[in-house]
């Protein structure tokens, strides 16, 4: 996968609107971009701060202040399109003393490489427009090289002039194959680049400031970042319980941005079609204002013109990376609404007639996020939401109808509340600990359920993938370690810092200027058993095929993630697992032999293949048989596993799609797994009772 330092800037604010009067920026002229006082003095109180409070101890020696600055350099041109060879040389001539600079909050260096940056931007952009007045051929064999880790700074403007032909080749050749006219595609490039220039140039002191600093707090650990007041007021909507937006959390990611999640209960999930993955290329404002080319844009500035108030309308032109659709470029409607606790509450369902037991039920709970009112609770509110107080009353339910065993879906749980994790913990267990807490001075607390009985003792499964993350983590490691049930899935994302907001202004007295804040990592998780779940994540008893593909996702994708270690176990008493090895075998032959699981292995394997390039061809026919390859073959599944079902596959490129039938499809390719993970704890306790396994292999 791709890594650049922009990737590691999740944007947390879930799009939300805000009270806030967005003026319109003006350009800034070159005059003004010197440090300031208060910069300096920010940055000496970050120094102490990450110096006294960060989990990770910092040496700000050369070593590390020449990666600050290599990361400085890779989030202002992450594709190195832009410097020259003889730029670099001359920054980093600059840049010898940066050690001592950074001590000294002098960040003249920042200011210095920002001002060539400017100017850099402005010579390639002239050149590109001079380019789209000419005629591209694409019939020739041409490559472009797309993924930046394996760039090299340019030693000369000629060089840099070829990387821009075919730069500009691919941006026009990715448009076409979108189906858009040539002109069309000339006038949006056209706007694409000149609005690169534009806002370059409105980048203010802070701006730089901010970008810098991010560069050094990255540089010590992924999940640290510098919150300037503006990004400040945009995590406080974030937080709240009750939202306002279309609910996804964007990432940037070289020049575009891209959909890390969508929110349960939010406009972008309800719709059904916003995936993880997704570029956004395009926002429009109601339901006929221009689509603006977002492509090049600050991550904060796409934000802004996506975000607004509930009722209003919001459009949005995206890229998918996925095959399965003739035009991979797609337009949506939203309309912004309040995101409620109440739409991101745990679900239930009942599986049944399942091949391996046909009268045995299943129980499914969906836990969408750890959340708890804390509003609610604070006021007084007997009956205030959690997700521990849902799930015990889901299982009531459940187990009134009968069923024979639970399996909760933590999928995309990217977690929430670590007190709920430990209080729903206390559901499946008697008493115990849940998850050990280390702190920056190497303090240790155990988190634990203390309430007696339990109120679910029955079989029980945990299925768990890729974007499993934090309080997801820790109770999917409790039960694991507590040998309280089978962990099923992928393994999760491996977030196991904690973060807490520091306020600049409280080490400043008499401040009267808003320096920022913090987003600091203070502490670390560590299971029961004495392993983090850190970097590695929580490996699953039994693994799904979909797991051969994650070596760069998550945690351990990142740059700089804290390492996986481990202190000493807590006191507690496991139960021991059995059949594991059993169970494997025969979840392994279902697998091989159903039209679900090959659509969804297949589909992974392209994605994995996608993300992976290196290059991509410049010559259109062959770009275009690629695509339609993939998409032919992803199809094919996604068709021969519908039918099989007995669903009528729904055609998405129609002008007239039926949302309920596309509804029916979307929810019976989600529960494939669930089905898979309802039928191995079938299996187990059909073997607890001694029972023979089923002979006979159903096709599906």
């Amino acid at each position: 996968m791709k890594q650049s330092f922009n990737r590691v800037f999740f944007f947390a604010a879930l799009l939300v609107a805000t009270t806030t009067s967005w003026a319109t920026p003006r350009p800034v002229p070159l005059s003004e971009l010197f440090p300031g006082a208060g910069q300096t003095k920010s940055v000496v109180v970050i120094n102490k701060v990450l110096e006294r409070y960060h989990y990770r101890k910092v040496n700000l020696d050369d070593e590390f202040a020449q990666q600050v600055f290599e990361k400085y350099l890779e989030a202002l041109d992450p594709s190195r399109a832009f410097f020259q060879a003889h730029d670099i040389e001359r920054f980093e001539t600059g840049s010898r003393r940066l050690a001592e600079q950074l001590r000294s909050g002098d960040l003249a260096i920042a200011f210095d490489v920002f001002r060539v940056y400017r100017m850099r931007v402005d010579e390639r952009v002239a050149h590109a427009l001079q380019l789209l007045k000419g005629q591209f051929d694409f019939n020739r064999t041409l490559f472009y090289e797309v993924d930046p880790k394996h760039k090299k700074w340019l030693n000369s403007e000629a060089e840099l002039n070829e990387l821009w032909r075919k730069r500009v080749m691919n941006d026009f050749l990715t448009l076409r194959l979108a189906s858009k006219p040539d002109a069309e595609i000339r006038e949006r490039l056209q706007k694409r680049y000149d609005g690169l220039a534009r806002r370059i140039h409105q980048f203010k002191g802070d701006d730089i400031f901010q970008t810098f600093i991010n560069a050094y707090t990255q540089t010590l650990e992924p999940h640290t970042s510098f919150m300037s007041p503006d990004t400040s007021v945009n995590f406080d909507i974030s937080m709240k319980l009750s939202l306002e937006g279309i609910g996804a959390v964007l990432r940037g990611d070289n020049e575009y941005t891209v959909v890390q999640s969508t929110v349960a209960g939010g406009p972008a999930r309800e719709s059904g079609q916003i995936h993880s993955g997704d570029q956004i290329v395009g926002v429009g404002q109601g339901l006929d204002g221009a689509m603006e080319d977002v492509v090049g844009w600050r991550l904060e500035d796409v934000v802004d013109k996506i975000r607004g108030p509930k009722g209003s309308v919001v459009r949005l032109q995206l890229l998918s990376k996925a095959p399965g659709t003739s035009n991979r470029t797609r337009e949506i409607t939203l309309v912004r609404n309040e995101i409620k606790l109440e739409d991101q509450a745990a679900k239930s369902f009942v599986v049944d007639q399942l091949a391996n037991a046909p009268d045995t039920k299943i129980g499914v709970i969906e836990i969408p996020a750890f959340y708890r009112d804390f509003e609610g609770e604070n006021a007084g509110n007997q009956n205030f939401r959690s997700t521990t107080r849902d799930v015990r009353q889901l299982i009531m339910e459940l187990r009134a109808q009968g069923v024979s065993g639970i399996v909760i879906d933590l999928r995309g749980n990217g977690g929430g509340s670590l007190a709920e994790a430990t209080s729903l913990t206390g559901l499946f267990i008697d008493t115990g600990p849940v998850v050990q807490v280390k702190d920056a001075f190497g303090k240790i607390e155990v988190e634990a359920d203390t309430d007696p009985g339990a109120a679910y003792t029955g079989p029980l499964a945990v299925v768990v993938d890729r974007d499993s993350a934090s309080a997801s983590e820790i109770f999917a490691a409790a039960i694991q370690d507590h040998g309280r049930g089978l962990i099923i899935g992928e393994p999760t994302f491996g977030k196991g810092t904690v973060q807490t907001l520091i306020d600049l202004n409280r080490y400043v007295p008499g401040e009267h200027g808003d320096l920022g804040r913090l987003r600091l990592t203070m502490a670390e998780f560590f299971r029961i058993n004495g392993g983090s779940t850190q970097l590695h994540g929580v490996t699953p008893d039994i693994e799904f095929p979909s797991a051969s593909n994650l070596n760069e996702h998550g945690e351990r994708s990142l740059d700089h993630a804290l390492p996986w270690t481990q202190i000493k176990p807590a006191d507690y008493h496991a139960s021991k697992l059995t059949n594991l090895d059993q169970l494997r075998r025969q979840s392994a032959a279902r697998i091989a032999q159903d039209s679900g699981f090959k659509m969804l292995t297949e589909r992974s394997k392209m994605l994995h293949d996608i993300d992976t390039e290196t290059e991509v061809s410049l010559r259109e026919s062959q770009r275009r048989a690629e695509n339609q390859q993939r998409e032919q073959a992803f199809k094919t599944d996604r068709e021969r596993y519908l039918r099989v079902r007995g669903i009528t596959p729904v055609d998405e490129n129609a002008e007239q799609i039926d949302e309920d039938a596309l509804e029916v499809e979307r929810k019976a390719i989600a529960r494939i797994e669930i089905e898979e993970a309802a039928r191995i704890v079938i299996d187990s306790i059909l073997l607890e009772r001694g029972a023979p396994a089923p002979q006979q292999a159903v096709m599906r």
